[in-house]
């Protein structure tokens, strides 16, 4: 048995004396075009994160159920965050072309490794953010629903099957649906934030380590 491992050892040895070696400068090239790809890729994803739910406004059934926020006053409260919210998109979508753009610059290992932890800091801090932005909006209705005073004059339909239900258990009842609904909507967007982008970040970390490696 151990002779017969020695035997594959060797064969193996002989064959990798024939296999092409590649040199410093041609592993950092391939390291740093698949890094300037992958960054390339953050950068459209949030491009279409950011546009394709717009598409939703050209239903009218989503464009009616929006309609909720102006039911419970929360009218101008949505319009400073939506535009506090895009500004910031944007400005994060303009952080990841202007990583890309760095990252696209052939530059030393050292380099680019600071390059790949930085594009990895700034998709952290936007992914953070849009999932506070839910929780943000969640708290908001909640909020609205709580400064209710007439929740039966607010939503017609709730009157018919409340029967003998007073408003204030309904409204209790309410806020806690709308917890719910938040939090399983932010853990579903969570989950394909992971699945998007942090595929795409693990890339960039075991591309960071293999410069680590080149550079020791």
């Amino acid at each position: 048995m151990i002779d017969e491992l020695e035997l594959l050892k060797k064969d193996w040895q002989s064959r990798e004396e024939h296999l092409p070696k590649l040199s410093f400068d041609q592993i950092h090239k391939m390291l740093w075009k698949k890094s300037s790809s992958i960054v390339r890729w953050i950068c459209i994803i949030s491009i279409l994160e950011f546009t394709l739910p717009h598409l939703l406004y050209l239903f009218p059934s989503f464009t009616k159920n929006m309609e909720i926020y102006d039911k419970l006053g929360l009218h101008d409260y949505i319009i400073g965050i939506s535009i506090f919210s895009y500004s910031v998109a944007l400005y994060f979508i303009f952080q990841f072309y202007r990583r890309y753009k760095e990252i696209s610059v052939l530059d030393s290992a050292k380099s680019l490794m600071q390059k790949i932890i930085r594009t990895r800091r700034t998709v952290k801090h936007y992914i953070i953010f849009s999932l506070s932005m839910i929780m943000v909006i969640v708290i908001f209705m909640i909020i609205g629903v709580y400064l209710n005073d007439d929740i039966f004059s607010t939503f017609t339909e709730l009157q018919k099957k409340a029967g003998t239900v007073s408003a204030e258990k309904i409204k209790v009842s309410l806020m806690v649906a709308i917890g719910i609904m938040g939090v399983v909507l932010t853990a579903l967007i969570g989950g394909i934030y992971f699945l998007l982008y942090g595929l795409l970040l693990r890339k960039l970390k075991k591309n960071y380590k293999e410069l680590k490696q080149l550079e020791v």
